[in-house]
């Protein structure tokens, strides 16, 4: 497996199309100081497969933060101190013909600068250095080339109003992502957007999945989540 070089940003850049509203990002945000980059030990054995493609799970803040307002390791996300958000970025997944690889270790380390350059994408220090150590190093030889191809992917999003289609009745997983795929041109089909919803039916992440170049493709069956007809509810949090 070969990781990609710096310029596939560039062809990101010219593939994608850049987002034309400011609610495709976070809802506000105010990017804290950091100073230090977390020490992030793996949790499992390394796995190097031959990458088919990507997943970019995007969290939905609100359900997230619901039982985590009060808490100190997630502060910035949750406690409205920073602002407030919406869909934020769990991370770019790159992805294998059966599984996925991981841990693939990096000598190249992240600074506390790119940290706090992505944390209104992804309003967490641990969780950007978490994806960088356990899913970027299978992609790439450096973090700030992982992180940017991130921000080229989610920068060239537009997100549906869910605040407001949280209100309506008889929503469903189907609703969910045909609403993402009618926001984002027809690139975008609803069979390319998973829905993953926690026990209870509320909205939990988005997963996009995207082929080897990066151009949106079908997901399979583990990444779609749940079926269009699943019964389902978006937290709004304020």
């Amino acid at each position: 497996m070969k990781p990609f070089s710096n310029r596939v940003c560039l062809a990101l850049a010219m593939l994608v199309v850049p987002a034309t509203t400011a609610s495709a990002q976070s809802y506000q945000c105010r990017a804290p100081q950091v100073s230090s980059v977390p020490q992030i030990a793996p949790d499992q054995r390394p796995r190097v497969v031959p990458i088919t493609g990507y997943t970019l799970a995007l969290s939905w803040s609100p359900a997230f933060c619901r039982t985590r307002q009060d808490s100190r390791a997630h502060r910035v996300q949750c406690s409205g101190d920073n602002g407030r958000f919406g869909l934020v970025v769990h991370g770019l997944w790159p992805q294998g013909s059966r599984t996925w690889p991981q841990w693939c270790g990096s000598q190249n380390r992240l600074t506390p600068a790119q940290i706090r350059a992505n944390m209104c994408m992804m309003p967490s220090a641990r969780l950007i250095a978490r994806q960088w150590e356990k899913h970027g190093s299978c992609m790439v030889k450096k973090p700030e080339t992982y992180l940017g191809v991130t921000r080229i992917l989610w920068n060239s999003l537009r997100i549906p109003d869910y605040d407001r289609i949280s209100r309506e009745d008889g929503l469903t997983a189907g609703r969910i992502r045909q609403a993402f795929a009618d926001a984002n041109g027809r690139a975008w089909q609803a069979s390319h957007v998973g829905v993953k919803l926690n026990r209870d039916g509320w909205l939990e992440e988005l997963r996009l999945c995207y082929n080897k170049r990066f151009r949106p493709t079908r997901c399979d069956d583990r990444r779609y989540g749940a079926r269009d007809e699943t019964s389902a509810k978006i937290w709004r949090g304020f």
